[in-house]
């Protein structure tokens, strides 16, 4: 049962938490094989996205027995993070006023192995090509080294680009390798992309951002919906629509994903069974 669900969260749209919750509702069956295990930390909205909204972690006290959650350590004690594993507890946390859910990049039970390498792309501006083609830049040098990638929406600024991997190798590696891959993309596309982490020091260029790839980072969740108006959603699209200029940060929303999900289905059904090694890939950007 949601509560309250005629209070407005996007003001400017007239989107209730009711209808917020029927979207996660609908996209369950797409959504949940990518939040499975994963900790979740609540970005949560209770007066909507036109006032200061929080981000919480931890569900250990104050909340229902049913919810699953797992321990993880933090400097000076622990976190309970809750795990949304079945459309009850999505439905729960729409219910919490969490308009997004952000994901870690690794799943319980075994927390420290990220299964996924995540790039996200930060434009300074707004140029749809330039950031078009620093997707498309991501995606050639992660096909040099051996690698599949996928692509979704961020429902912000940019693009996330994810690289599936077999579990194996801690965030330390994983950390690194995404880096070093930022790093050589930088120096092929020096004018276009940087590595600089302050805004006053990019300039127009676009931020390789590597740092979801760390020990307790998140990013947004694959069909989460993005606090801004319009109620966007990070959507997975395809290489080729981004090719043909079809798609761009914020193209799907809330109104429009279910049509979107009987026309295309899940375009990361087949994700997590392409895992190459690390090790070789590495090893091939060595010699680049």
């Amino acid at each position: 049962m949601i509560s309250h669900p005629d209070k407005v969260l996007f003001p400017e749209d007239g989107i209730t938490k009711g209808e917020l919750a029927d979207y996660y509702d609908a996209i369950a069956p797409v959504m949940l094989p990518h939040l499975r295990g994963r900790p979740v930390t609540m970005e949560r909205f209770p007066s909507g996205i036109g006032h200061q909204g929080f981000l919480q972690k931890d569900v250990s006290k104050g909340f229902p027995d049913w919810l699953k959650r797992v321990e993880v350590p933090k400097k000076g004690g622990s976190v309970h993070h809750p795990l949304i594993d079945d459309r009850r507890s999505l439905l729960w946390l729409a219910n919490q006023n969490c308009i997004t859910p952000h994901v870690w990049t690794s799943r319980a039970p075994n927390v420290y192995r990220p299964d996924i390498c995540v790039f996200d792309l930060d434009p300074s501006e707004e140029e749809p090509e330039r950031l078009r083609a620093a997707a498309l830049a991501v995606r050639d040098l992660l096909d040099e080294l051996g690698l599949g990638s996928w692509l979704k929406t961020s429902g912000s600024k940019g693009f996330h680009i994810v690289v599936p991997l077999e579990a194996r190798d801690g965030f330390d590696k994983v950390a690194a390798f995404a880096l070093a891959v930022a790093t050589a993309l930088v120096k092929r596309h020096p004018r276009d992309l940087t590595l600089e982490f302050s805004k006053a020091d990019r300039g127009d260029r676009i931020f390789m951002d590597t740092g979801r790839n760390g020990y307790s980072a998140t990013c947004a969740a694959a069909y989460a919906v993005r606090a801004r108006p319009g109620a966007p959603v990070s959507a997975p699209c395809t290489w080729d629509e981004l090719e043909r200029g079809e798609v761009g940060p914020r193209t799907f929303s809330v109104r429009g994903m279910s049509r979107r999900i009987e026309k295309v289905g899940d375009l990361w059904s087949e994700m997590y069974g392409q895992t190459p090694s690390l090790g070789r890939s590495l090893e091939r950007l060595r010699t680049l």
